[in-house]
Order: C-alpha cells, then sequence, then structure tokens
C-alpha cells in the first residue's frame, strides 16, 4: 500500500514539474538634460582668515550650464560647497556661505521667472527648468576661518554638486 501511494504522489508531483522562463526587457535612456562646466571657480584669499570667489576678492564663481531639450522634465539642483574636498589638516570651525543664481538663458520668454521662482533650501538651490534651451548658472562662495585664524598654507577645492532631477 505504501509503495503504490508513494508511485501516486510521485507522479502527483511530476506533473507540477512545469518549465519557465524569462525574458529581459532593456533599454538605456538618455537624460534630456545635461549639464556641463562651462568655467570653474577660484577661491581669493582677500586675507588669511577668508576664502572666496567674489571678483572683488579676487576669486571666480563657478558657472554650470544646462541643455534641457524635453521642457518642463526637470529640475536643476545645484549645491555650494559646504567642505574642501582636498585641502590641508584644519582643526578650526570653518563658516561656509554659497549661492547659486541665474547667469544667462538662450530663451528669456521662457525661462525668465528661473531666478524669481527658485527654491532655496539652505546651500542648494532648486529651478524648475520648464522650457528647452540652455541655461547658464553661477554658484558663489565663501569659506572663513573661525576665531580669524589663517588658513594654512597648501591647495584647497571644494566641490559645487549640480543634477538635473527628473519630474
Amino acid at each position: 500500500m505504501f509503495k503504490k501511494l508513494s508511485a501516486v504522489m510521485l507522479g502527483a508531483l511530476a506533473s507540477l514539474n512545469v518549465l519557465a522562463e524569462t525574458a529581459p526587457i532593456h533599454a538605456f535612456v538618455e537624460s534630456r538634460c545635461i549639464i556641463q562646466t562651462d568655467m570653474a571657480g577660484t577661491y581669493g584669499n582677500p586675507n588669511a582668515y577668508t576664502l572666496s570667489t567674489a571678483a572683488e576678492d579676487g576669486g571666480d564663481p563657478v558657472v554650470i550650464r544646462f541643455d534641457v531639450t524635453l521642457a518642463d522634465s526637470y529640475y536643476a539642483e545645484i549645491t555650494a560647497p559646504q567642505e574642501f574636498s582636498t585641502s590641508p589638516i584644519i582643526n578650526e570651525v570653518m563658516t561656509w556661505e554659497g549661492d547659486t543664481t541665474v547667469k544667462t538663458v538662450s530663451d528669456a520668454t521662457g525661462m525668465g521667472e528661473y531666478e524669481t521662482n527658485k527654491v532655496e533650501l539652505g546651500m542648494l538651490d532648486r529651478y524648475d527648468l520648464i522650457a528647452t534651451g540652455s541655461t547658464w548658472f553661477e554658484t558663489s562662495s565663501k569659506v572663513a576661518l573661525g576665531g580669524d585664524k589663517a588658513f594654512p598654507g597648501g591647495d584647497y577645492t571644494a566641490l559645487v554638486t549640480a543634477e538635473c532631477i527628473a519630474k
């Protein structure tokens, strides 16, 4: 009886043995929002305890271009630096300031409200890219060493982060 029951169960299990296959569907989507650095920034050192991208301090702000070919599909998010990516060792508190503004646009009518409508979230500025074309953004940065202490000699680099965020 046990042999007969085992044979029936094996037969039932064998009939449940189903073959399956999966087939991938692949896509590579190219963004219709391209980011280019038009001008890398430089820090001027107007005094021993300040680094600044302001022209009057001997610096140059960063200029980043966003090229959009699909209107109303992206946000530009640009974040001013809040730390150095490379620098000598600094054991003091630093105070960071930064701001991004629209420098120029390729379509004054469609992009004319970008600066007015931007959203500021600390060091991050968000722009709603509602028109096709190119927009040049300028990001300034200033850092001061606490207690008016001098920055140590060496190379300093801080990074501006620019992103196209799909809506």
